[in-house]
Order: C-alpha cells, then structure tokens, then sequence
C-alpha cells in the first residue's frame, strides 16, 4: 500500500468514526444516564436519512435539510420521551427490550407506508462534489470532509455540553445519583428529557449527513445499531471520551481490515471487543 492509498483509507477510517460516535454518544448517554437500553436507537439513524432525502427535495438544500431535521428530530424525542419513554425508567430491562424493539417494528412500518420500499439517494451538494487530488489517479472527495468537520465540530460542543456547563454538570450529577441529585431540588426528568432529545437528535444528524454517500434504504438502521452497541461496550457505558475513543479504533479496525485482511474483517472488531473486555471489562473509561 502506497502513501496515498494509506491517507484515503485513514481517512476513510477517521470520517467512519467520527460517525459512528455520533449514533454511539447518544445511545450511551442515553443508556448510561437514563439507564434505558434503547434498541430502537438505529431506527433514528434511519429517520435522518429519509428525511434528508424529503427535506432536500423540498428545500433543494441539504444544509437547510440537516438544520430542519435536527430540530424535528429533537422535538420528536422530546415527545417519545414524555408520551412513552418516562414510564420505563424503573422498569426492568427486559421491558425496555421489548419496548424499544417493538418501536423498530413500527418505525419500519411507518417508513413504508411514508417512503415506500425503494432505494433513494441524496445529491452531494454542488460545493461539496468535487474531489482533492491526491495523485495522477487517486482523490478524495470533499464532502467526506465536510462529514468529519461536522462530526467534529459536535463532538467539541457536546463535550463543552457536558464537561463546561450547568446542565452538563446536572446531567453528570444525574447519572452519578439520581437520587440526590433529586433531593438537591434539580429536575432530573427535565435532564432525562434532554438527554434522550440530545441523543435522538445526534443519531438523525448522523444519518442526515450520511445519505449522500450511503444511500437511503429500507432496515438500514439495523445494520449500524450492533457497530453502536461495539463502540459503547469498548468505550465504556456512559463515557462520551469512551464513546469517542472506541469508535476511532472501530473506525481504524474495520477500514484497514477490509483492504489488508479481508477474508476476517467481519471479525476484527469484535475480536478488538473480546480483547478490550478480557483485561477492562468496565471498558476503556468509566463513567
């Protein structure tokens, strides 16, 4: 593998990464603070694309889309969370389980009767097709940077979030001790109602700006939900460092396996899972 090749497949890997910690960091929020273990949580991934795919064609710009789409995104998880979710804080696992797994089943439904059964694609923006050279025959496109640029701007500003304000420092009391959090007079179902919009909304911006480059299609969510559940498990529940971390070495793993090591790239992340979790079974950070 020559330099060039190296550089697009690291950032290949990079920019696969910083995608998947935007669908992992809400889900381990949302399962380390809440403690709901949300299997629906790809089902958004897959609300962003479609809605990429409706609001662009309405808009004719897929920023206005991404920006429009966040904010339904999060309105719709304010409402899931006060109509549905609260109800299973203290519930057993098991029925959020069967919760979360009946919602796939819905959201499927309504996103064929909605969208229907094909397979649709997003247009890269005009100012985002072209490519960066590389060498005589290898480029990289500009869009795939502008993904990571706006992967890492959201993971600067949740980090900022959590670690440097007032309601971070809420959310942390919340998912440290819930109890006395309570007692001090903080509204820890206001903080539980952020936190699920914050990682609803999270997951729909990650799909939103993947449509471009992965298409929209029936069931994608499902296919990104385990890789979720790898990145949260190596990282640590309820780590956003850990979430951070873990899917940059998920991201590396799984690009560089399948170009140097195809015949077992299927195994390679949960091979770095198992070896994770037999010397750190807490993960790579605690909360």
């Amino acid at each position: 593998m020559d330099f060039a090749s190296f550089l697009i497949q690291l950032l290949n890997s990079v920019q696969y990464g910083l995608l998947l910690f935007m669908l992992a960091a809400g889900l381990t929020l949302i399962f380390g603070i809440m403690g709901v273990v949300n299997l629906a949580h790809g089902s958004f991934y897959m609300l962003g694309a479609y809605l990429a795919y409706s609001l662009t064609a309405r808009f004719g710009s897929l920023t206005l889309a991404i920006l429009a789409g966040a904010l339904l995104a999060v309105a719709f998880g304010l409402l899931l969370e006060r109509l549905l979710f609260r109800h299973f804080y203290h519930r057993d696992h098991l029925d959020q389980v069967l919760l979360t797994f009946g919602l796939i089943y819905i959201f499927e439904e309504l996103r064929s009767i909605l969208w229907g059964d094909d397979v649709h694609g997003v247009a890269i923006p005009a100012a985002l097709s072209a490519s960066i050279p590389l060498t005589d025959t290898l480029s990289y496109p500009v869009y795939r940077l502008f993904m990571s640029g706006i992967c890492i701007v959201l993971a600067i500003g949740l980090y900022w979030l959590i670690a440097r304000t007032r309601l971070g420092m809420k959310i942390r009391a919340g998912a440290f001790n819930r109890e006395m959090t309570e007692s001090l007079g903080i509204n820890i179902r206001l903080i539980h109602a952020v936190v699920f919009a914050l990682g609803i909304g999270l997951a729909t911006v990650a799909g939103m700006i993947a449509a471009p480059i992965a298409s929209v299609y029936p069931n994608m969510g499902s296919q990104v939900l385990i890789m979720c559940f790898v990145v949260v498990v190596i990282g640590g529940i309820g780590s956003v460092r850990g979430a951070l971390i873990s899917a940059l070495l998920v991201g590396l793993v799984d690009t560089f396996g399948k170009v140097l090591l195809p015949q077992v790239a299927g195994m390679l992340v949960y091979m770095l899972m198992a070896a994770v979790l037999l010397y750190k079974p807490e993960g790579l950070f605690k909360q």
